[in-house]
């Protein structure tokens, strides 16, 4: 593949966020002529089982047919759940881990469940399940969101969960790599800093993500946090001794890498979008996530075009990227198929699905905490 031919496709390495509950004119065509990789879904974007089902059916409609949307959003369960009330509610993983120490396949049933229903509404990639390990109870954006304050636990009912998910046919994505667990800062709104030492994250931080790797995980998010101990200039989601030598080269991950939002504060304070697409691409991330701002969105695309012509970025670096997205979709999207309303009505909050659910509420002792930024995007 030529370099020029290479600078047309380098909008399949990002994903969007769109305006409102329907596809606008101008997100219809970036997914035509940028041929931006996919959309994220948030609750500005849902209303109701229905909407979702003709959104999604519109955003398959609207993509090239050589370049197949991939439709994401946020479901965790507990507090981030962008279709809560829609799909079937699931309390914070921490009740999941509670309840898995006495059911290892607890969370692989959750997971299938939950990728069940995502599937039937046309989502092919759940941003779930978070692989941090909630050691810091003084962290504002962890917490409960975690399964357990161990490192093994977390590696064990993430990488189950992982697997139930994958195999009922949504992508599932580890996050946030290295580890976001320990912080005391929200990087939605500053960039926070981990000072420790590589011994301790190799036996905290990092046995999550390598048992997820083990199980296939599809992909793994970066944390917008500063790890000195790896790098002492850059955040994870631009180092490349974070994603190549380490994630790549010695966890052994195939799959891709996300960027978190590269508008949260904790790296869009710090550099200028350009700079962190150079910067992204250079130490491998795949697809970028821009949720909101179109414009900037445009930047980023241009900067990656930018980057490719002027030679900043090598092409096999471009062309691995592209490669990974396009084996993850055709493994989770295949032929592009609209979600029909029928079969989410039948999946969609289906009486097994609630009875797994209030077997997971009965032992849910966490009180939710005050919304933080998460949930209002």
């Amino acid at each position: 593949m030529r370099m020029h031919a290479l600078a047309k496709d380098v909008g399949q390495l990002f994903v969007m966020g769109i305006g409102g509950p329907t596809l606008d004119d101008r997100s219809r065509a970036l997914l035509r002529d940028k041929r931006v990789s996919g959309v994220i879904l948030f609750k500005r974007n849902i209303d109701s089982l229905e909407q979702v089902v003709a959104l999604n059916a519109d955003i398959v409609g609207a993509a090239p047919a050589d370049a197949p949307a991939l439709i994401s959003v946020d479901q965790e369960g507990g507090r981030v759940a962008r279709l809560r009330g829609i799909c079937t509610d699931v309390p914070a993983m921490r009740a999941v881990g509670k309840l898995a120490r006495g059911d290892d396949d607890l969370p692989y049933r959750v997971g299938a469940m939950m990728a069940r229903e995502l599937s039937s509404l046309g989502f092919h990639m759940d941003f779930a399940p978070v692989l941090d390990v909630d050691t810091n109870p003084a962290n504002p954006v962890i917490g409960e969101r975690s399964f357990s304050r161990d490192p093994h636990e977390v590696a064990r009912f993430g990488a189950r969960m992982i697997q139930g998910m994958q195999q009922a046919g949504v992508a599932a994505c580890g996050k946030h790599f290295p580890g976001h667990g320990d912080t005391d800062t929200d990087s939605h709104l500053a960039l926070p800093r981990l000072p420790h030492a590589m011994d301790r994250l190799d036996t905290i931080e990092l046995v999550p993500f390598a048992a997820a790797i083990e199980a296939g995980v599809a992909s793994i998010m970066t944390a917008h946090v500063a790890f000195p101990a790896l790098d002492d200039k850059l955040p994870a989601t631009l180092s490349h001794d974070v994603l190549t030598v380490l994630l790549r080269d010695r966890l052994g991950f195939e799959g891709v890498i996300v960027s978190d939002d590269l508008e949260m504060k904790g790296v869009a304070d710090h550099f200028e979008v350009e700079e962190m697409v150079s910067l992204g691409l250079a130490a491998g991330v795949d697809l970028f996530l821009v949720c909101k701002d179109q414009d900037k969105l445009e930047r980023a695309i241009a900067a990656a075009e930018k980057a490719v012509v002027d030679g900043e970025v090598s092409r096999a670096r471009v062309e691995a990227a592209l490669a990974r997205v396009t084996r993850m979709k055709e493994r989770f999207i295949g032929a592009p198929a609209p979600p029909t309303l029928d079969e989410a009505r039948r999946l969609v909050r289906a009486a097994p699905h609630q009875e797994l659910a209030a077997r997971l509420f009965a032992v849910d002792e966490v009180s939710t905490r005050a919304a933080s930024v998460v949930d209002a995007i």
